[in-house]
């Protein structure tokens, strides 16, 4: 036998597929995590195709009895395909169509955590090869997919299409779970039935991507899934750039997700021998509502998706609200003695210590000049490292590395550093523009930036690291006649910055920004410990804010501040920061006593309980959507510990609320029910406060947890005492 046939045959087995007499695959490749079966097959024409998506099969011989679908796995375009290819190419002789077929199969295993199935495809007329990549993390339920695209053709291939997944579905109905919103209103979920013909969510705005769209979804069978039943699958793209899912169902009422890169002005010339690899497309599947796909997800990001996801946060008073642009050096000493009477961990110094012949005193001017300002910081920023040290707290500091304003010493020197059009007037958005990332030695100037600070001021021990605009009127000086690769190359060039950066400072705690929620993505939180969900710190629009994001991410990944925005008081908003990682952005001295009394407890209670918040399972119990409050829970793994957090939002006159059933402990247990977090040792209101009842009796009877007075908000910590 030949040799390079014989691993053929081998690496075919090692998958879970066999052959019949005449080489062709009558069996099947197996993609499973502990609840989950994707399943493909090899059909008679040679093609690859998705046979099953679901719950787990229990039994080998039911695997053995699926047929090849008509769902092909990774459709191209040209050929006799009617609806939305995976994949669109123009060879270099002209000829538009792509035309796959199974070629080879490898996979590896990791311990029995994760395993990776690399599946070629390839056409048979042309010397080009899709490899569709998939990993399991067995444990999490959680499947990863992304393509791989090679040719060795004589000239450049165009790219018009690069999926990274495609996905198939047969059910009666179809409802998509969709989040969107603005600058200020991120994250609001909306749901519809899908109906014949094409549904698009998609961004196009290069940078600030999220802006509009959130690059995440529910997609629900048969019926619309809710937190604790209902068959769907969850789906987000790793990608801090442009991204699409398309949502496709046609005339027999099948249904094709098609989730990527937005192709929109992409198309990419690949070179030969050259490779083209698409973002992680990230999804699960649930039978048990989207309770289940979120807890997976939170596990999975924790494990996997965030950095250091498993290591305690840093609290923190950020001065932006206290001072905006208005501070000096001896105004921020009296800053760092505040965070070390609340009790955070970390000050965080914002927008407008740097720029002199521009100096920063709005957002007109000084954006890409990051020497300090010596006016308002004549000793510099070590000083103040120092100064924060003395005082017991860690210092952090704000930058926006990306962009530029006009107005500036950057702009002056390098304008062939900027995105901007040739012959058209430049476009402002908050008076800057962005630099051209994808310039090399633009990158060396974002990178010697932060590592020139690290390197002068190593005591600086967080960066939050923004991105307040979006691309418009963009070209790229360094790309020239290329221009249809930016948004792409800028994305790959962001990603390059940050992996230079992670491999001399692989722990610093830094969090990603984007003028609010505008990057919330798996694809930059590899590099980052958490994210700004959104600028808007109202306490009521927080909690369907946080609602939206808690889909998605762990707790631990949502900053989540405490600010002078919104007429509620100092304990609803406390309480809402403590649903995510707590942060402080106010003028402590514009607080009555009573009300820093409270804040500092609420520090001190929420590190005590941080583990539990950060680590525990989320069951959402009641949705802001549905009533007029919103009740959540977390639940350590043992069920010995759990956390209720109740916030009541715009009563109705005379409304009242029933009791709220708990999830997630164990109905043999006895728990002992204690609300904390008083405001300054405040009564219950709470008639189930201090008393002790059975998991059984809590997740079937429930508690008495809301009043009926709006805007407030109640944290019960329900203990075992088995």
């Amino acid at each position: 036998m030949n040799k390079n046939l014989f691993i053929f045959f081998i690496l075919l087995f090692s998958a879970g597929i066999c052959l019949n007499v005449n080489g062709q695959a009558k069996q099947h490749i197996v993609i499973g995590t502990k609840s989950v079966n994707l399943i493909f097959s090899v059909g008679k024409d040679g093609k690859l195709y998705q046979t099953y998506l679901g719950e787990k099969l229990t039994n080998p011989g039911d695997t053995a009895l699926l047929k090849p679908s008509k769902h092909e796995a990774y459709i191209g375009a040209g050929t006799n395909n009617l609806f939305e290819p995976a994949i669109k190419v123009l060879h270099a002789d002209g000829n538009p169509s792509i035309d796959l077929r199974f070629s080879s199969l490898t996979t590896s295993e990791n311990e029995g955590k994760t395993s990776t199935t690399d599946i070629t495809l390839k056409d048979p007329k042309y010397p080009i090869f899709v490899i569709l990549h998939i990993q399991s993390f067995y444990d999490d339920d959680i499947i990863k997919t992304w393509t791989e695209i090679r040719h060795h053709e004589k000239k450049p291939v165009v790219l018009y299409n690069f999926a990274s997944s495609m996905l198939h579905f047969d059910a009666d109905k179809y409802w998509l779970t969709q989040f969107h919103g603005d600058w200020a209103e991120e994250a609001k979920m909306q749901e519809s039935q899908l109906t014949s013909g094409i549904k698009i969510i998609d961004s196009k705005l290069g940078t600030r991507a999220n802006m509009y769209q959130s690059p995440f979804f529910f997609l629900s069978l048969n019926k619309l899934a809710d937190e604790n039943t209902g068959e769907l699958i969850a789906g987000t793209l790793a990608w801090t750039g442009n991204f699409k899912f398309l949502f496709e169902l046609d005339e027999r009422n099948s249904l094709r997700i098609v989730s990527g890169m937005n192709p929109f002005a992409s198309e990419y010339k690949l070179e030969p021998g050259k490779s083209f690899t698409t973002p992680e497309f990230i999804f699960t599947y649930s039978n048990k509502g989207k309770g289940k796909a979120s807890r997976s997800f939170h596990s999975w990001g924790r494990n996997y998706g965030i950095l250091d996801g498993n290591k305690p946060r840093l609290t923190l008073l950020n001065n932006w609200e206290a001072t905006y642009f208005d501070f000096n050096q001896q105004k921020l000493g009296s800053l760092f003695t505040d965070a070390k009477k609340l009790g955070v961990d970390l000050f965080l110094l914002d927008d407008g210590w740097f720029g002199n012949k521009y100096p920063r005193n709005n957002d007109n001017a000084g954006l890409g000049d990051w020497q300090e300002n010596k006016l308002k910081l004549p000793d510099g920023i070590s000083s103040l490292v120092k100064d924060a040290e003395s005082k017991g707290v860690k210092f952090g500091v704000w930058l926006e590395p990306e962009m530029v304003n006009p107005k500036s010493e950057l702009y002056e020197e390098h304008p062939d550093w900027i995105l901007k059009l040739p012959n058209r007037d430049e476009n402002y958005y908050r008076n800057q523009l962005v630099l051209d990332l994808i310039n090399p030695k633009v990158q060396d100037f974002v990178y010697d930036l932060v590592d020139g600070m690290l390197t002068k001021s190593p005591g600086i021990a967080y960066i939050k690291w923004d991105c307040n605009r979006m691309m418009t009127n963009a070209y790229s000086p360094y790309l020239k006649d290329n221009q249809s690769a930016m948004y792409i190359e800028y994305t790959r060039s962001l990603y390059k910055v940050l992996e230079r950066i992670r491999l001399k400072y692989p722990s610093l705690p830094m969090m990603l920004c984007s003028g609010g929620g505008g990057r919330t993505d798996y694809g930059a939180l590899k590099y980052f410990n958490e994210f700004w969900p959104s600028d808007d710190t109202d306490g009521f629009e927080r909690v369907y804010i946080q609602w939206g994001y808690s889909y998605f991410f762990p707790s631990l990944a949502l900053t989540s501040h405490v600010t002078s925005w919104g007429k509620q008081s100092i304990k609803f908003r406390t309480d809402v920061a403590m649903m995510g990682k707590l942060g402080f952005d106010i003028d402590l001295n514009h607080l009555k006593e009573e009300e820093r009394i409270f804040c500092t407890e609420a520090v001190r209670n929420y590190k005590r309980l941080e583990e539990l918040i950060t680590k525990g399972e989320m069951y959402r119990l009641v949705s802001p959507y549905e009533q007029n409050r919103a009740v959540l829970m977390y639940v350590d793994d043992a069920k010995n510990k759990a956390l209720l957090f109740v916030y009541n939002l715009h009563l109705r006159y005379g409304e009242e609320f029933n009791k709220v059933k708990l999830q997630g402990l164990d109905p043999q247990k006895q728990y002992k029910v204690v609300e904390t977090n008083r405001y300054n040792g405040a009564k219950s209101s709470s008639q189930d406060n201090d008393k002790t009842y059975s998991g059984d009796y809590l997740m079937k009877i429930g508690l008495s947890v809301s009043t009926q007075t709006a805007l407030t908000s109640a944290i019960f910590e329900i203990n075992s005492v088995n």
